[in-house]
């Protein structure tokens, strides 16, 4: 199976005002489920472990849909207000479901990236068929006590989280156990060892390759919540 790739930009909404971000596509041949894909907030959509993850997911039929948020676009390392994320998925939103016809669009992101796009869920302003964390983020590591939790049990799709089970940003375990029991339908997907990142210690990997091991697990979950039926 190939894929074919394919760059544009998008307009979106602000509080404020409005912003152009940076998209990729990335459609294998033949495809039966679309997804957007969010960077976390320290890096942009062209990351190497996002391009490994949406190069992995296309090889199971999945169309990936990467796009910069408005602080990456404009310079910034630092992220901007959360409600300029939430407009940024409801953009990206639109624009991939108004190109995926019958198929399924998904909502997946990194850290970051993935928590925005469960606040754009839980307001409403996104219906995908399934949100996909990669490492959500929980709480800044050593900070149990700020959780990020208020929100998920008003998503009403299915939710997956991916983490790994070295990840500081989910310690104690079962704090996100809680959270995820609270929420509609949700599950986790845990990564053995797995930072992050999913970085295993001791064992030097490439971005890319670690992201391309995920995407496996991932698009089994996404067969079982779109009625593509089991992998």
């Amino acid at each position: 199976m190939t894929a074919a790739g394919d760059s544009w930009r998008i307009a979106v909404a602000l509080p404020n005002g409005s912003a152009d971000v940076s998209v990729d596509l990335v459609a294998p041949a033949s495809l039966w489920a679309f997804a957007a894909l969010a960077h976390g907030a320290g890096a942009g959509y062209r990351h190497p472990f996002l391009t490994g993850f949406a190069d992995a997911l296309a090889r199971e039929g999945v169309a990936t849909l990467r796009f910069n948020f408005p602080y990456v676009e404009a310079g910034r390392r630092m992220p901007g207000p959360a409600a300029h994320a939430v407009a940024t998925w409801a953009a990206v939103h639109a624009e991939l479901a108004a190109r995926a016809g019958d198929a399924p669009v998904f909502a997946m992101g990194k850290s970051y990236g993935g928590r925005m796009a469960s606040m754009a869920a839980a307001e409403g302003v996104i219906d995908p068929a399934g949100l996909v964390y990669l490492g959500y983020p929980l709480h800044p590591p050593g900070s149990p006590d700020k959780a990020r939790t208020a929100h998920l049990p008003d998503v009403p799709q299915p939710q997956l989280f991916v983490e790994g089970t070295n990840d500081p940003f989910i310690d104690p375990h079962d704090q996100l156990e809680a959270a995820v029991a609270s929420c509609q339908t949700a599950e986790i997907g845990w990564i053995d060892g797995g930072g992050h990142s999913f970085e295993v210690k001791g064992r030097k990997r490439p971005p890319a390759e670690i992201a391309a091991d995920l995407a496996p697990q991932v698009a089994a979950w996404m067969r079982r919540h779109s009625g593509a039926g089991p992998t």
